[in-house]
């Protein structure tokens, strides 16, 4: 049973250890984890049960190297649409989640109404995914950002 969004799960100090773990290193086993946090492995398998029913851990999934897949070319793509109705947030919703090379997409407040993290091989690669998104949906104004250099990347959230 999944918590509601607003309403934070609580957390004791070996359900911290626990989800700290997992966020380094999913493949832990049983026995490491529960070596780790000194408890045995009843208990933690119990609780890494209750946090996934809870919505805590929503998966689990092997991280790739982008470099080492050739997609060297990190872009941020900043949009601004003169259209609000629901049915251009639908159409655009459908494009960006049918992009794979979209990794994030978040809806902003503010000047800019939306922003992507697009991972491609190289500019060309860009302008193919520019033109594609376009062509589904209208968008007043696209701005596109090239990442020079990842300084930080992390999939683990703070839990103090």
């Amino acid at each position: 049973m999944r918590q509601d969004r607003q309403t934070p799960v609580r957390l004791d100090d070996t359900d911290r250890k626990i989800l700290s773990l997992l966020q380094e290193d999913a493949t832990l086993s049983l026995d490491d984890i529960a070596a780790r946090v000194g408890a045995s492995k009843t208990p933690v398998w119990n609780r890494i049960r209750k946090l996934r029913e809870a919505g805590v851990i929503r998966g689990q999934v092997a991280l790739l190297d982008p470099d080492s897949l050739g997609l060297d070319a990190c872009f941020f793509v900043l949009i601004r649409t003169s259209e609000h109705d629901p049915d251009w947030a639908r159409k655009f919703l459908t494009a960006v989640r049918a992009r794979p090379e979209v990794i994030e997409a978040h809806r902003l407040a503010g000047d800019i109404d939306y922003i992507l993290k697009v991972r491609v091989r190289n500019a060309r690669a860009y302008d193919r995914f520019y033109q594609a998104l376009i062509s589904e949906v209208k968008i007043h104004n696209v701005t596109a950002l090239l990442s020079m250099e990842e300084l930080k990347a992390t999939t683990s959230l703070p839990l103090d």
